[in-house]
């Protein structure tokens, strides 16, 4: 009990704050607007800290990098492998969302702010470069300092055996604008729960029955995509064998997923289930490791929820071939950032919030969504990683891969 306490510590913190400013909303209706200010203050800080937070921590993870033939091989498949799953997932859900619109039960919030209105070349040249050094320090410009990031990281990485200096400074920004990020962190259940008790006491208690409409669509198709997509991916991988072995031995890493709520903390549990159902262990000292960081299938079904939860509360559409297209994308750049940054669901946020334009209101609803379906979307995301090592191992090994592991 006191271990399931510690593990869920931060949630129930969270959800208490947001339990209080449900019921300050519902009691004092529009005066509640006086604790604005406070959910401003947090987010602001989130805002500033968001930043260097991903800067350090793409570059310094891609500087890092060792080299080898084989490494090399393996890492390119696991990179489609990771994002084919990723874009998979994302693609059912939006599917999920059309078959089940919940979110357009919402009545659309009045834009404090308007939205940009750009051609959608112009939108994809300015929300992948900027023309100004500086302006990859705006939120607006998030996915263009993530390509800065990631270009950085790569020269680091070839000039590491001269200039080691430099990878060692990028690991140290990493690790301070983790703790940076921890500490603001901490201000979540009183700025939360300020902002929430704001959007209720202005925009009516309709919106609870919007987040219990999204969370029941969430659930449910996270159970299909564990238990379907997850078994075909690993008959896929090792047919009738493959199968049978995966849910053999993915009971512990469940359970521990579940228990810890961390993907990182899955890691010793996927290893061994890994080793039991017969993957190579140059694949899953490779695959599982990084998977934890960069490959969530749970994160890629709540960030296309919480869009269109955003969304709808905006008064947008979201079936445009523009928007899903760009929705895909924001996906996979979520599941990039989230890795090995505390927290880094709400970095994701920030992350497609900037890249449509919506203003800082657009971000709460989205936090409180990713806060609640925290435990099924670490399920996903760190069970999804020993299946994606199979799937490795069948196209790196080819199909005898399982040959010679015990049964």
């Amino acid at each position: 009990m006191n271990t399931w306490l510690k593990n869920y510590r931060g949630i129930l913190w969270l959800l208490g704050g947001i339990l209080a400013g449900t019921a300050a909303g519902i009691i004092f209706g529009q005066k509640v607007q006086v604790l604005k200010p406070i959910g401003d203050i947090f987010l602001n800080l989130l805002f500033t800290a968001v930043i260097p937070l991903v800067f350090f921590a793409i570059s310094s993870s891609i500087a890092g990098l060792s080299n080898s033939t084989k490494l090399s091989r393996i890492m390119g498949a696991t990179g489609a492998v990771f994002l084919s799953t990723v874009l998979i997932s994302a693609f059912l859900t939006i599917v999920a969302v059309w078959l089940f619109p919940v979110h357009e039960q919402l009545q659309a919030v009045r834009l404090t702010e308007s939205l940009d209105k750009k051609p959608f070349g112009d939108q994809v040249a300015g929300l992948f470069t900027t023309s100004e050094f500086y302006q990859l320090l705006s939120r607006g410009s998030m996915l263009a300092m993530i390509i800065f990031s990631i270009l950085v990281g790569f020269a680091s990485y070839q000039a590491s055996d001269k200039y080691p200096v430099f990878r060692d400074f990028l690991q140290a920004g990493n690790e301070v604008f983790k703790n940076v990020f921890i500490l603001i962190m901490k201000l979540a259940p009183v700025g939360l729960g300020a902002y929430f008790a704001y959007q209720i006491g202005v925009f009516g208690p309709q919106l609870f029955g919007a987040y219990a409409r999204s969370l029941g669509l969430y659930y449910g198709f996270g159970v299909f995509n564990f238990v379907i997509i997850f078994s075909v991916y690993a008959f896929i991988a090792g047919g009738v064998r493959g199968l049978r072995r995966y849910w053999k031995n993915n009971i512990v890493p469940s359970a521990t997923a579940v228990g810890t709520c961390s993907s990182i903390a899955t890691i010793p549990a996927n290893m061994d289930a890994a080793k039991k159902i017969g993957i190579p262990d140059v694949i899953a000292n490779v695959t599982i490791p990084l998977g934890s960081a960069l490959h969530k299938d749970g994160s890629s079904v709540s960030s296309i929820i919480k869009m269109a939860v955003v969304f709808a509360l905006f008064g947008k559409s979201f079936d445009s071939v523009d928007v899903v297209l760009l929705a895909l994308a924001m996906t996979v750049l979520v599941s990039v950032v989230e890795g090995g940054i505390p927290n880094g669901g709400y970095v994701g946020e920030l992350l497609f919030i900037s890249a449509y334009g919506f203003p800082p209101e657009a971000l709460p609803p989205a936090m409180i969504i990713g806060t609640l379906v925290d435990p099924m979307a670490t399920l996903l995301n760190a069970t999804g990683d020993t299946v994606a090592a199979m799937l490795v191992s069948r196209f790196t090994e080819g199909r005898g891969w399982m040959k010679g592991s015990e049964e």
